[in-house]
């Protein structure tokens, strides 16, 4: 890729040609705020907080989509930016709930967050708040849209990225609202509660069903590890509280899924903690399972195996693989 030169807050910077003003800057250590990107979409540029100055351009540019362009000179904050930036997010906030003590998003919202790094005052502009009472009976992801920002990233992540096209936006002007056909709850339409919409909503708009209560962020404890329901390998950080999964997330910049999870890995885990689940080896003993350990279960294994091959050979003997194992346990399957 072609290398170019550009200056972002007065520093030289040597970079690949094609790349948006916000990726260049993040890879380089300076911080631009944002609503409405995620790095698995394609620019949208609604929030208009990714305003930037360019030396010679005739507006401000939005960095999510703006491209970087040979010797372009870039300033990514400044006096004006900052009150633009504010204004911007006082506008959002005067239509927004505020109730962040009990919203499950506290901690983790990008919303508030923003409003506490520029002082926010939500009392500046007063007036009509929108509320929509959404009741959905799925076992998975809460909708509250009376906390949606029309950012639209859950209609792109469900049209660009999953190919489904559950959300949409309804309405016009304020009353405008990114949500299902006519309202509908999301066993209705062709929704697979993959939770992919939850993963990039920014807000406390679309949350975790299950993990309702049980936690706040920094409450939980962080695992990386690899989700074990296929062979894909996806990586899952695994939130726990007292040794039990309270959500299940994955990171956006991580192979092989980069931030996507299908509905298995991101909201079937009790599986975990459940009062069924084996935890020791069974061996059948006078028609009746009973525990026992490793050793004397593989030695079961072994001996029976020995006998089968002697009396019948070694063709007699078959197996059933899975998916839920790696590529790799698959071939010594064999």
């Amino acid at each position: 890729m072609k290398k170019i030169k550009i200056k972002i807050n007065g520093k030289k910077i040597s970079c690949e040609a094609g790349k948006t003003i916000l990726a260049v800057a993040k890879e380089n250590g300076f911080s631009i705020p944002h609503l409405c990107h995620d790095p698995r979409l394609e620019p949208f540029g609604s929030c208009r907080l990714c305003l930037v100055e360019v030396k010679g351009a005739k507006n401000y540019l939005p960095a999510c989509s703006a491209k970087i362009t040979d010797g372009m000179e870039i300033i990514t904050d400044s006096v004006t930016l900052h009150d633009i930036r504010k204004t911007l997010l006082e506008l959002i906030i005067s239509d927004h709930g505020l109730d962040c003590l009990v919203c499950e998003k506290t901690g983790r919202c990008k919303l508030q967050d923003l409003a506490y790094q520029f002082g926010v005052d939500e009392k500046r502009f007063e007036g009509a708040k929108s509320f929509y009472k959404v009741e959905d009976f799925n076992p998975f992801i809460e909708r509250d849209y009376s906390k949606c920002i029309v950012c639209g990233r859950c209609v792109r992540i469900c049209e660009d990225v999953q190919g489904v096209n559950v959300y949409g936006f309804v309405n016009r002007g304020f009353n405008v609202v990114a949500t299902t056909p006519f309202d509908m709850p999301l066993l209705e339409t062709d929704c697979e509660l993959c939770g992919q919409c939850v993963s990039t909503c920014p807000v406390g708009a679309l949350t975790e069903k299950k993990s309702l209560g049980k936690g706040r962020i920094w409450e939980l404890k962080k695992t990386d590890t690899v989700c074990t329901y296929c062979g894909v390998g996806c990586n899952l950080e695994v939130y726990t509280k007292s040794n039990e999964i309270v959500r299940v997330t994955a990171k956006k910049k991580k192979a092989p899924n980069h931030g996507n999870l299908c509905i298995k890995g991101r909201f079937c885990y009790e599986f975990v903690n459940h009062k069924d689940r084996l935890t020791k080896p069974l061996i059948k003993k006078n028609g009746r399972f009973k525990e026992a350990s490793w050793d004397e279960a593989l030695d079961v294994v072994v001996k029976n195996f020995k006998k089968i091959k002697k009396e019948n050979g070694a063709d007699s003997i078959a197996g059933i693989s899975s998916a839920k194992t790696t590529n790799e346990e698959n071939y010594l399957f064999q």
